[in-house]
C-alpha cells in the first residue's frame, strides 16, 4: 500500500549539494547552495534563492535549501 502522505518535492534547479558531516552554519550553507545553483540548469535563480532563504530564521534557510537544490 502506497502512503499517501509522502509527497516527492522536485527542486527547482538541478543542483546537488552534499550537506551531510558540513558545519551547520547558516553563511556557509547559503554559500554552498548558491554557488550550486550558479553552476546548476537555472543559475538566474540565485539572487531569488538568497533573498528568499534570508528572509526569516535558520529552519526557513533549511527549508529554501530544499525547494531549490536536491540535499544529500
Amino acid at each position: 500500500m502506497k502512503n499517501e502522505s509522502m509527497i516527492e518535492i522536485v527542486p527547482l534547479t538541478d543542483a546537488v549539494v552534499e550537506l551531510s558531516g558540513r558545519d551547520g552554519n547558516a553563511f556557509l550553507i547559503l554559500g554552498l547552495v548558491r554557488r550550486a545553483i550558479l553552476q546548476s540548469d537555472k543559475p538566474e535563480l540565485s539572487a531569488q534563492f538568497v533573498e528568499e532563504a534570508t528572509a526569516h530564521d535558520y529552519d526557513h534557510l533549511l527549508m529554501t535549501c530544499a525547494k531549490y537544490v536536491t540535499i544529500e
